[in-house]
């Protein structure tokens, strides 16, 4: 009996040191050098794993989304988001893929708005109007770093600021994104930021996804939902007129699922404007600032599904129509008109200078606070 018991002993240790030995070797996050930018700044690559196989590469130039690895429906892996294999075509300003966009995503109408009676100009870098942050926005800056990573999760906090008047915003802002990957597929994106004066703020991610793979061509063939009733319309320079329409009856409608390519080429003035889809939708939120299902997304030769979920108001759904080909990508691809789609979770364009669409503003002693969640699935592929 004092043998089987020694024997018993050294099993029960040998396997709790294969068990320690196996989830030591998992590790949530590594971190390696991405590359060095013309200026001689260094670029950090931060790979989040889970244990369903799902990978996120961050790099902490722009806190930018250079690669999201996931399953299809036969288990086989593929990213699904555009980008680069070297960090200076990020800093070059190659359509802000994947990138942390701010201080303000998205337009603001002849680059400048007014608070509490003074106004403010802004850089402009869209025609006569500002997008994205200016000429260096979130999306250019190395941001700080903090792995924050558990059992469960991988988690990265990546931390900036702005002084006050950068690209003509007032107000300094601090500003801190927490990029978490979890074992049920989703990439949860958390925005913080505060100022120490009035000013306006509205952040986003621009990765732009193609879940056949980023290298596999045109994204016409997927199917969308968007939960949204109501669309803000745009003029011919994408700026919203501030009326809001309803979708029905429109090539803007996506309440039920439809090919991305079946409208695209409509007559209709709004997808004449756009070159295509590139507009905010309403999203239907049962109780405002709830995160809700903004869009649903099927890929359906590979079978890969993407959900997203926000507490923001509106989400940009761009079809990827000034792509050109002129952008060579990760292992060569190249990234043609339509080959991928964003969906931008945001406040309205041009709020600042709407005061019928929600409030953009942040003053002193207030939090700015927003979630989204890119969850990825599979169904059954139409091979």
């Amino acid at each position: 009996m004092k043998l089987l018991g020694q024997i018993l002993a050294f099993v029960f240790i040998a396997s709790t040191s294969v068990s320690c030995m196996f989830q030591e070797s998992f590790a949530r996050i590594t971190v390696e050098l991405f590359g060095i930018l013309n200026d001689g700044r260094e670029v950090q690559l931060f790979v989040l794993r889970n244990k369903a196989g799902m990978t996120a590469e961050i790099m902490d130039l722009g806190g930018t989304i250079v690669s999201l690895s996931v399953a299809d429906s036969d288990g086989n892996y593929a990213d699904v988001t555009t980008g680069f294999d070297l960090p200076q075509p990020y800093a070059d300003g190659a359509g802000y893929q994947g990138a942390i966009v701010g201080r303000y995503a998205n337009r603001i109408a002849n680059a400048r708005f007014s608070i509490d009676g003074t106004e403010y100009s802004l850089a402009r870098n869209n025609g006569d109007n500002a997008i994205h942050g200016g000429l260096v926005g979130f999306d250019k800056k190395i941001w700080d770093t903090e792995i924050l990573s558990n059992e469960s999760e991988a988690r990265l906090a990546l931390r900036t600021f702005s002084p006050d008047g950068e690209e003509g915003y007032p107000g300094r802002v601090d500003t801190t994104v927490t990029y978490t990957l979890n074992d049920q597929n989703q990439l949860i994106i958390d925005y913080f930021a505060t100022t120490d004066r009035a000013t306006v703020i509205n952040l986003t991610n621009h990765a732009y996804f193609n879940l056949e793979g980023h290298d596999t061509g045109s994204v016409l063939d997927h199917e969308i939902t968007i939960n949204a009733d109501l669309y803000t319309p745009v003029d011919n320079e994408s700026i919203p007129t501030g009326q809001i329409a309803d979708v029905a009856g429109s090539p803007l409608d996506f309440r039920t699922a439809k090919r991305i390519g079946r409208d695209i080429e409509s007559a209709h003035q709004q997808i004449q404007f756009g070159s295509g889809f590139d507009h905010n939708f309403v999203i239907n939120h049962e109780h405002p600032g709830q995160v809700s299902l903004a869009a649903s997304v099927y890929a359906p030769k590979s079978g890969r599904t993407m959900h997203v979920y926000t507490d923001q108001p509106g989400v940009q759904f761009y079809t990827g129509n000034f792509l050109n080909g002129s952008l060579v990508g990760k292992d060569g691809a190249i990234y043609d008109r339509r080959d991928a789609f964003c969906l931008e979770t945001q406040h309205y364009p041009d709020s600042p200078n709407k005061p019928n669409f929600p409030s953009t503003e942040l003053r002193p002693g207030e939090q700015y606070k927003t979630r989204t969640i890119f969850e990825f699935g599979t169904i059954g592929a139409n091979n």
